[in-house]
């Protein structure tokens, strides 16, 4: 193990340099954050490249495991790698699992279209893995699953499905030659409530970006357009949350 006590430290540097998306791609690393993570991290065989812990830490059985590849740093420099205002004193630089780039589109699928609030993409995902969905795709205007508040709103289950990210159009139309239907979410009343479709165990659900939906293009390349009706004086539901209510909603269960 080596210890580190500066925030100046190089090594140091660079990984707090992983918050930005331009240094996620040019190492082809992340940082998570907390125990949950870290042990969800290592509990589903992702690549630990680093490990870094605050002395207090020192004895935890992952410690022990990756010591070799631990760095033990102070508090100072937890409080600067943290998103929180309480850290654990715990993080693990991940080496990003590269899939295949075409998606296998059977049973059930979330796309988000050019969501861009982290915490609704984790929300959404988290989701996803709960529901028992086959995966989700993000396109390329959707926020970087690899940031820090992404992470931490998945809460682990970004190591239990698959996520892609690729052209949207070209997620959608793959997942129509795959023979799966595919839904779009619409806030308006023209649209087919969720609640009146045919279930169906092969579908792929398109959810919009927060402020615009989803836009006339991509309406018109889905199979159907649905809406979960407003019963109050609410314009419309937050995209985590009508997200939620969709895919538990199409489930054929």
């Amino acid at each position: 193990m080596k210890y580190i006590e500066s925030r100046k430290n190089d090594e140091i540097k660079q990984i707090n340099k992983l918050s930005k998306t331009k240094q996620i791609k040019k190492t082809g690393t992340y940082l998570i954050e907390g125990f949950h993570l870290v042990r969800e991290a290592d509990e589903n065989e992702q690549e630990i490249v680093t490990l870094l812990a605050t002395e207090k830490n020192e004895e935890d059985r992952l410690v022990k495991k990756y010591y070799d590849n631990t760095l033990i740093i102070s508090e100072e420099i937890a409080k600067d790698l943290s998103e929180t205002q309480t850290p654990q004193g715990i993080f693990a630089v991940l080496k990003i699992k590269t899939e295949d780039k075409t998606p296998d589109f059977k049973g059930q699928w979330v796309i988000l279209a050019d969501v861009q609030d982290p915490g609704n993409v984790g929300t959404i995902v988290r989701t996803a893995d709960a529901a028992g969905f086959d995966g989700v795709v993000t396109s390329l205007e959707t926020a970087d699953i690899y940031q820090p508040k992404v992470q931490r709103s998945m809460q682990g289950s970004q190591f239990h499905l698959p996520i892609y990210r690729m052209d949207l159009e070209d997620a959608i139309k793959k997942a129509k030659i795959a023979d799966l239907t595919v839904y779009g979410s619409e806030v308006n009343s023209e649209a087919v409530p969720y609640k009146e479709l045919d279930k169906t165990d092969n579908f792929a659900l398109v959810m919009g970006n927060e402020a615009h939906g989803l836009s006339e293009n991509t309406l018109k390349m889905t199979d159907k357009n649905i809406y979960i009706p407003i019963l109050g004086k609410a314009e419309s539901l937050n995209v985590a949350v009508a997200a939620g209510v969709l895919m538990y909603g199409l489930k054929n269960i």
